[in-house]
């Protein structure tokens, strides 16, 4: 694996963060939902970043990025709907598709982990997963997420639901 750096988000990061989306667009589409034509543009991602940053200053969000030596965003990773009172929060992470195979997700989530436990003081992570998407249900196992169940929905793809006690216990 090269060097890369995992770090906080900045309203800096909008063009790069575009430039990230757009190029890993479709492959991001077959494996998560696909975001509203309006995010892909520079508006719409410096939009979507203050959002974020908002949600870091109020608590709710954790929004990190991954750079490669070449200050290039190859990845993403956040922690989402931060609950203080419940300790709780969800995860989602996204590797570009030329990043794929060389770690990535495992370091993400990690980092993730990390924050949730000393930034945070969580107890609990979830992380839902399309079936079809076996690499991030590995990624999560690799963690030590366990399945809780599989979210059936009619007409749609199964989900699965990856949860991670913090605290010791399941």
């Amino acid at each position: 694996m090269g060097p890369f750096q995992i770090r906080t988000l900045q309203s800096s990061d909008a063009e790069l963060l575009l430039k990230f989306e757009m190029e890993n667009r479709q492959w991001f589409e077959r494996h998560i939902d696909a975001r509203s034509a309006a995010f892909y543009s520079f508006e719409g991602v410096t939009d979507h970043v203050a959002s974020y940053l908002s949600g870091l200053d109020n608590g709710t969000w954790h929004p990190l990025v991954i750079e490669d030596s070449g200050g290039n965003i190859v990845g993403r990773a956040n922690l989402k709907d931060i609950h203080t009172a419940e300790r709780s929060a969800e995860v989602g992470y996204r590797i570009a598709e030329s990043a794929c195979g060389q770690g990535l997700a495992t370091l993400a989530v990690r980092q993730l982990i990390q924050e949730a436990r000393s930034r945070w003081n969580l107890t609990r992570l979830v992380a839902n997963v399309y079936a079809g998407n076996i690499g991030s249900a590995k990624v999560l196992q690799r963690c030590g997420f366990l399945i809780e169940h599989v979210l059936h929905e009619q007409g749609a793809e199964d989900d699965y639901r990856f949860v991670l006690s913090l605290d010791g216990t399941s």
